[in-house]
């Protein structure tokens, strides 16, 4: 059958898949133009796609014989899942493999955002650090902190377990609460969203992208964090308002964010980088070496899996 993965993957992917399907792919690092995935897609059963990748009703129109949607992502808010299932087409994800990944990231934003490491480097390399002195290049301590996690899935409970090495009280709030068991395993307390805004000093949001979490942090949950407080951000840009964080930033309303992701990603809302109270990352949340080829690895066997016509453990629109 035929097959088109729309981003470079490692060879050994590649391999793997042409051991039982006729493959295309895009051999280049950058997304794959519109145009170009409507027409190559025409004749394929199988599309292993990237976040990227608008995978909807006129793709899906283009795509006639399309059998199985492999997702190289935990998210899959590019996909419209409702045609997919109605069209009878399998969609999966690679959900578990990021997690570490992620969650070291998120603890890199907060510890780069409260020790100011970014505009330190900048300072250091600009000559400005003339001698040392008890008053000056003062940040945030972490260690013994409030950490505040929305979305207690598997990178947010990654990064509770982090917060214990730094002896932090973690509070988390997610659509449901979970497991007793689990909160005591990770020593995390939960609370509705208010109180753990108006309570933590950093708050780091690990949600999928839905309807209901679209500016799930606007000017009003900003106003209610502290003054001293950090927010961050590895799940999807629209997650927060972005022209309301810029906002918050320049007025100083919280004392600063970490991002990786953006709202109309990879377009920064104007004024966010001109702002020094704010560390800006281009979507490297999976972006290690380990990460992306597990990645690789298991949107290829979903894909696979589902060619052979059989349901993919990852699969998102099955039965």
């Amino acid at each position: 059958m035929k097959v088109l993965v729309t981003g470079r993957l490692p060879e050994e992917v590649f391999e793997l898949i042409r051991k039982e399907h006729e493959l295309e792919f895009n051999s280049e690092d950058h997304p794959m133009e519109r145009g170009e995935l409507l027409r190559r897609v025409r004749n394929k059963v199988g599309l292993l796609s990237m976040i990227t990748d608008r995978i909807d009703n006129e793709l899906f129109d283009h795509a006639p014989y399309l059998k199985v949607v492999a997702n190289y992502a935990v998210g899959f808010n590019n996909i419209d899942l409702n045609e997919a299932r109605a069209r009878g087409i399998w969609v999966t994800n690679t959900p578990g493999v990021l997690d570490d990944a992620t969650a070291d990231l998120t603890f890199a934003l907060i510890l780069a955002t409260a020790r100011q490491v970014v505009s330190m480097d900048r300072l250091t390399r600009a000559g400005e650090f003339k001698h040392y002195g008890p008053m000056l290049f003062l940040g945030t301590e972490v260690s013994g902190k409030t950490l505040g996690i929305v979305g207690l899935g598997n990178i947010g409970r990654a990064v509770a377990r982090r917060a214990a090495g730094f002896n932090m009280a973690v509070l988390y709030h997610n659509r449901r609460r979970v497991d007793p068991s689990v909160e005591r395993a990770l020593n995390a307390t939960y609370v509705g969203l208010d109180d753990l805004l108006s309570r933590s000093d950093f708050v780091t949001l690990h949600v999928p992208l839905t309807d209901e979490t679209r500016h799930l942090i606007g000017p009003e949950q900003l106003r209610k964090m502290k003054r001293t407080a950090f927010l961050i951000n590895a799940s999807r840009g629209p997650v927060v308002d972005e022209q309301a964080l810029v906002e918050a930033l320049q007025a100083r309303i919280i004392a600063g964010a970490g991002l990786d992701v953006y709202e109309n990603e990879p377009a920064l809302t104007p004024g966010l980088v001109d702002l020094d109270n704010v560390v800006l990352l281009p979507h490297i949340g999976s972006a290690t070496v380990e990460t992306r080829t597990r990645m690789a690895f298991l949107a290829a066997e979903n894909l696979l899996t589902g060619l052979r016509g059989q349901v993919p453990t990852n699969c998102l629109t099955c039965g």
